[in-house]
């Protein structure tokens, strides 16, 4: 995944680390984080402004095909083909 200044076009970080397809992206409520979602079983929790990796949500047992921050940006949902929904801490990546 990359992160791209909309106004320029340029793009910020490439967001690396996933061993496969990301299916898709979402920034928290406050910009300050990007939650990926791949068909590596995995989720990733990002640092918008650096681009690092804070977090890998391990667990699933499929690919993992969407993820979304709550409103209040506190916790991330996942949903895999392995017929699951997990929830997350967003600050600590813990599985809820």
């Amino acid at each position: 995944a990359r992160l791209w200044d909309a106004a320029s076009g340029e793009c910020l970080h490439a967001l690396e680390g996933h061993q496969g397809i990301v299916y898709c992206a979402a920034f928290s409520p406050d910009s300050q984080q990007v939650v990926t979602a791949s068909d590596d079983e995995t989720a990733r929790l990002w640092d918008a402004a650096s681009g690092e990796c804070l977090h890998t949500l391990e667990g699933h047992r499929g690919e993992v095909m969407c993820a979304a921050f709550s409103p209040d940006g506190q916790q991330v949902v996942t949903a895999s083909d392995d017929e699951t929904a997990r929830l997350w801490a967003a600050a600590s990546g813990e599985c809820l």
